[in-house]
């Protein structure tokens, strides 16, 4: 089930993949990903155009780490000229793939003719995949959707258009654009461009635990797995998926310890990077996912706005431990 992944020329040491989350899949949260068994790890999405413009802060979002490779670079945009060249331009950084994404549903990518709107235009997201594939020696891959609506179901003919323009892989998310991230994911679209194609195809949506994965694979025949929002605040779930396939038992859930020792060396990474106020207002939001379930932290998770240091978060922790009050 858990076996190794080819991609043009990469190959992955196991096909379970972090899918690119904007917001969420920083430098520290893609390195914690891959110490725990992911295959290859995803950045976050980067406008072609904000490349094209040279903005400083697009940029930053190029670092790689040599221990988080493989790692993919998705790049979005509408124009062929423009993704190829920056695509160019940007080859020889460290990461192994570039991802073109036609799958985000988010209105003011979507409104801007990029992202899922793409669904909606095959002969121009050909273009783009064909030029960019010229343009770099990376291996090139595409994420799309379901379809745009569930009147306009194209996943099939979309994969058929990656492969022919050159396309190394195609990731499919079972849902629609109009669906964002609500309801069910439709595995049955996945089964349907698995069988449509002869690249690799990675299949996503509702991927959250081992059993998911093997659904997935009996229903679809996928060569891999892209974990999205099962992976957030839960970098462990590549290490459970892998040690369910290689044993046969489950992990526990992570103790409060170790989610603790985790979440704070989430924080002190992140720190590094950004600093202090930047780190702990992005931290937030990693917090809330982290403490989900272990019941006293609800109100840990009630005073997220108020944590403005590390100290400050260290301090709520132990008081929470120790049963302290928390008044402020």
């Amino acid at each position: 089930m858990i076996e190794k992944l080819t991609i043009g020329d990469v190959t992955l040491d196991n096909n379970l993949i972090l899918a690119p989350m904007s917001g969420v899949c920083d430098l520290p949260f893609r390195l914690l990903c891959r110490e725990q068994g992911a295959g290859m790890v995803s950045m976050e999405m980067v406008s072609a155009k904000a490349l094209y413009f040279n903005s400083k802060e697009t940029y930053e979002m190029l670092e790689v780490h040599p221990h988080e490779k493989p790692v993919a670079l998705q790049l979005f945009g509408n124009d062929p000229k423009t993704i190829s060249e920056m695509a160019h331009e940007i080859e020889d950084r460290p990461f192994d793939i570039i991802d073109i994404n036609m799958g985000c549903p988010m209105a003011k990518v979507f409104n801007n003719g990029e992202g899922s709107a793409l669904m909606g235009n095959p002969v121009l997201a050909g273009k783009i995949i064909e030029a960019t594939v010229k343009a770099v020696h990376q291996p090139v891959t595409v994420k799309i959707r379901k379809g745009i609506d569930d009147h306009h179901v194209n996943a099939v003919e979309m994969a058929h258009v990656a492969e022919e323009s050159g396309a190394s892989a195609i990731t499919v998310h079972g849902r629609t654009r109009e669906q964002y991230y609500t309801g069910k994911a439709d595995w049955d679209i996945i089964r349907q461009v698995k069988e449509a194609v002869s690249i690799p195809v990675i299949g996503n949506g509702d991927l959250k635990t081992a059993e998911d994965v093997i659904a997935m694979k009996e229903q679809t025949g996928c060569d891999g797995f892209m974990i999205a929002r099962g992976a957030q605040g839960n970098p462990w779930i590549f290490r459970q998926i892998l040690h369910y396939f290689e044993t046969g038992e489950k992990l526990e859930k992570p103790t409060l310890d170790e989610m603790l020792e985790m979440m704070l060396r989430h924080t002190r990474m992140k720190i590094d990077i950004d600093g202090e106020e930047v780190a702990m207002r992005e931290m937030r939001k990693h917090i809330a996912w982290y403490t989900s379930g272990y019941t006293n932290f609800i109100r840990l998770r009630r005073r997220l706005n108020l944590i403005t240091s590390y100290d400050v978060l260290v301090d709520l922790i132990h008081r929470i431990i120790n049963e302290e009050d928390l008044s402020m």
